[in-house]
């Protein structure tokens, strides 16, 4: 009797281990998830607008926004950040969007992609150098457009 009730606990361990590690796996981090309630937020955009406090509008809190210039290295990125924290890609098109949120210097939000694909694309003005830096204490605002495209497009009016 005893053997047995060793036995069906070590097959109801085995069991519980092997879904927590399946799945487990699919839990999102939480830069994906912030990506995408930011992509469900710029979706809702239905008219032009001005954003006076991007900081504000966003779904979630940050201190600073770093934009990387396309083709930015995957070593500087980390190097700026200040650690590496997925898998990230560097950009492969000069339209592409690669925009990194911090909080607690912490990456909580990691937009990236084509404009056609995350339905956005930023503009932060000239870059003076692979990125631009913005705290979340300096009041970012944008003027937005839909274009004929369906994309909404942000346009630093501030910097």
């Amino acid at each position: 009797m005893k053997k047995k009730n060793i036995a069906l606990w070590t097959i109801f361990s085995g069991i519980v281990i092997s879904l927590i590690l399946i799945f487990g796996s699919f839990k999102k981090d939480v830069w994906d998830i912030n990506a995408n309630k930011l992509e469900d937020l710029t979706n809702d955009l239905s008219n032009p607008m001005v954003i006076n406090d991007f900081s504000k509008w966003t779904p979630f809190e940050w201190d600073t926004l770093y934009s990387f210039t396309p083709y930015t290295t995957k070593e500087t990125i980390y190097e700026v950040v200040g650690y590496k924290w997925d898998n990230i890609s560097e950009t492969a098109n000069d339209n592409m969007n690669q925009i990194v949120f911090v909080k607690d210097k912490k990456v909580i939000c990691y937009l990236y992609g084509y404009p056609e694909n995350t339905n956005s694309s930023y503009h932060f003005g000239e870059y003076e150098g692979e990125y631009v830096t913005f705290s979340s204490q300096q009041k970012l605002s944008f003027d937005t457009e839909i274009g004929a495209d369906g994309i909404r497009y942000f346009n630093s009016i501030n910097h």
